[in-house]
């Protein structure tokens, strides 16, 4: 017997009921923290060997007995809790009906992330800024297959400025404090705190009447594939 087998019967003896916590309710979107020794292989592996063990409806139980090996072990491979052996990695292949090169992804993928204190993020200056329009910057992701931009929008006063904007991609409007009336193309939506807008870029857009001031509200244009 080798030392992964020793360790699939070594866990099922203690606890013969590892890995039920992943099969049901709200614990099933959960995921453990992966042990210091383990790697960001290990942890890729977990992601990808969940992602596609759930979007095919198997449950752990299902999944382990597809691949050949014990709930318990699923259980610590989807949570970076162990190192596979290339074996094993071959039967989850298989069972999830994947190449075995799909359970890599991610393994060496920088992801990138903006952090914005509050009260730090860069004002933009556009028109009608000085009659009380304040664009702050949060934040933007870009590279070759996503750019992303986040602004935080305050209207602070009653003014005739009223900037229209167009650009590609999708933007959404999250209403934080304040009324108005947004307009997109042909259409108006009124929008009190905790209303959300989301709207194709391309239409021409912005807000057309103040209704209660003071007005912020959360923009997030996400650009795509689309070079802006």
């Amino acid at each position: 017997m080798d030392g992964e087998a020793m360790s699939e019967a070594r866990e099922h003896q203690e606890n013969p009921e590892a890995g039920e916590w992943a099969e049901h309710g709200p614990a099933a979107r959960e995921i453990d923290q992966p042990a210091p020794v383990e790697g960001a292989l290990e942890r890729a592996i977990a992601v990808q060997v969940r992602r596609y063990r759930q979007a095919i409806g198997l449950t752990v139980g299902d999944m382990a007995t597809r691949a050949g090996i014990s709930k318990a072990m699923l259980s610590k491979i989807e949570n970076a809790q162990t190192s596979c052996s290339l074996t094993t990695l071959a039967r989850l292949a298989a069972a999830l009906d994947v190449p075995v090169t799909a359970l890599f992804r991610g393994a060496d993928a920088k992801r990138e992330a903006v952090f914005t204190p509050a009260g730090s993020g860069a004002r933009i200056v556009q028109r009608g800024t000085r009659v009380g329009h304040d664009y702050t910057l949060l934040g933007a992701l870009r590279g070759p297959h996503k750019r992303m931009e986040a602004h935080l929008v305050t209207l602070t006063e009653q003014s005739e400025v009223f900037p229209l904007f167009q650009h590609p991609g999708t933007e959404l409007i999250f209403m934080l404090e304040g009324e108005m009336v947004y307009g997109h193309s042909d259409a108006s939506y009124r929008m009190e705190p905790g209303d959300a807008l989301q709207l194709d870029g391309e239409g021409v857009h912005g807000p057309q009447e103040l209704v209660k001031l003071p007005i912020r509200f959360l923009s997030v244009v996400a650009y795509g594939d689309i070079e802006p």
